[in-house]
């Protein structure tokens, strides 16, 4: 019998405001769209949601530049506000360019403008930090959604990043609750006897990315899915997605840059 994965989009999502209880909304847009939740589905969440129901929104009329960050907006060529806002969520410049201005930010996440973003933020001055630690995020989400439904769920909070020699981007996993990020196939057999020794699949990566055909990036409006029967996953209460996260050692890019 041929095996399906469903990936089931939540249409009617409302805009979030800040203080909104994100387990609340999507229990009752499930509800209201006759979506059923099972044991073992895998809630995706895009992270612009989670900034704003968190407050993580700034309007750069509000942000005050520091010395450096005027000094460092003269080389990127940026707005002296924007970098300032940059700066304070990094723990560590990586390139700042005209071209490009990356970062390694609080939670060691390497990412353009430390992964503030203005895409869907309404006002004109208005951007949208990442969550302060979206793994806390993800496990506080699945907590009160498998409370409010009694359902044994997992939580991959969603965000979009480019990846070295390809162009585009893809989905990420930035935080992540009740599954191991990894599938691990190091020690197993292939088809063929031999023994594999350097694959581990990054599994949370991937229901993130497969999450993305159903969100979109634009004007779609839905920042939550349901992934069904996927039973490629090791349940975790112990998990993060900075596992995913490579250390400067193993890095082989770091020194291009």
């Amino acid at each position: 019998m041929a095996k399906t994965i469903s990936i089931v989009s939540l249409e009617s999502f409302p805009l979030v405001e800040p203080g909104d209880n994100l387990a609340q909304l999507i229990v009752k847009t499930m509800k209201r769209e006759g979506v059923s939740l099972s044991d073992g589905d895998i809630i995706a969440i895009a992270q612009k949601i989670v900034s704003k129901a968190e407050g993580r929104i700034v309007r750069l009329r509000d942000v005050k530049p520091s010395e450096k960050a005027r000094e460092t907006a003269k080389v990127t060529q940026r707005d002296p506000r924007l970098v300032e806002l940059v700066l304070r969520e990094t723990s560590k410049i990586v390139k700042a360019s005209q071209q490009i201005f990356i970062v390694e930010n609080k939670n060691g996440l390497i990412a353009i403008n430390a992964g503030i973003d203005k895409s869907n933020v309404k006002n004109d001055d208005s951007y949208a930090l990442l969550p302060i630690n979206p793994d806390k995020s993800a496990r506080m989400i699945r907590s009160q959604i498998m409370e409010l439904t009694g359902k044994k769920v997992a939580v991959v909070i969603c965000d979009t990043y480019s990846r070295p020699f390809r162009r585009a981007q893809v989905e990420f996993a930035i935080g992540v609750a009740g599954i191991d990020p990894f599938q691990d196939y190091r020690g197993q057999e292939d088809l063929f006897g031999y023994i594999i020794k350097v694959k581990r699949a990054a599994v949370a990566d991937e229901i993130a990315s497969a999450a993305e055909l159903a969100m979109g990036q634009g004007r779609e409006a839905v920042p939550v899915v349901i992934v069904k029967n996927l039973s490629r996953v090791e349940w975790s209460e112990k998990t993060s997605a900075n596992d995913l996260l490579i250390s400067r050692e193993e890095d082989l890019f770091s020194g291009i840059l």
